[in-house]
């Protein structure tokens, strides 16, 4: 009976460097290394800055939670926007609208001197306010209230401000009620607070009318 042969063991033998799996191996090895390199390097070319944490209009006080940080990467020129490796300048003022989200530019932040406009509180016809928030711009018109002789000429209604920014809208349980009025916080120019308050003293009716064009207000 012919015996079989017996196969003899093969000695495991370490790859050399000529072994195109190890050099695949270690080439996927750098390649991986080089782009999380290459990401941890993209990551710190973010910058801290502070953005609008709602829509903020000219005339707010900056409060703590005004801004809110964000790192963003700047591109070239964009350095003239306010940087979140100083502390939020609180206790200063918005010169200009900035929206939700937005970053803050140097010149949009003043001190009180540098403010030319006062918060009034007006009460308009409930549904010219209606869809109004902080942030929205309106045209003001007052109508005189009318005299009480009969034969006296109806009073003309006359715009008197153009695309004033809302500060604040203080709705009440009877907003949607037939002759009710609301509660409006606007921004009004130092130059027509007089004429706009006089109007209100004397029971003249305010309407306020959405400025064709502008963004309206979505934060509070």
């Amino acid at each position: 009976m012919t015996e079989l042969a017996t196969p003899s063991a093969k000695r495991l033998q370490r790859p050399s460097w000529r072994d195109s799996r190890l050099v695949v191996g270690v080439l996927l090895i750098l390649v991986a290394a080089t782009l999380g390199a290459k990401a941890v390097a993209s990551a710190d070319d973010r910058t801290p800055m502070w953005v609008a944490a709602a829509n903020l209009v000219a005339g707010d006080a900056v409060q703590e939670a005004s801004f809110v940080r964000a790192d963003v990467r700047l591109a070239d020129g964009m350095d003239s926007y306010l940087s979140a490796n100083a502390p939020a300048p609180t206790g200063s003022f918005m010169l200009r609208d900035v929206r939700a989200g937005e970053l803050i530019p140097v010149s949009a932040v003043g001190g009180p001197d540098a403010v030319d406009v006062q918060r009034v509180t007006v009460r308009a016809d409930a549904m010219s306010t209606n869809g109004l928030t902080k942030g929205s711009r309106v045209d003001v018109f007052v109508t005189p209230k009318a005299p009480t002789t009969s034969d006296a000429s109806r009073p003309a209604t006359k715009k008197v401000l153009d695309s004033a920014a809302v500060a604040a809208v203080l709705t009440s349980s009877a907003a949607l009620s037939s002759g009710s009025t609301t509660s409006v916080q606007i921004y009004v120019p130092s130059s027509k607070v007089q004429p706009l308050v006089e109007a209100v003293d004397a029971d003249a009716k305010v309407t306020l009318v959405p400025s064709v064009g502008a963004v309206s207000g979505g934060g509070a």
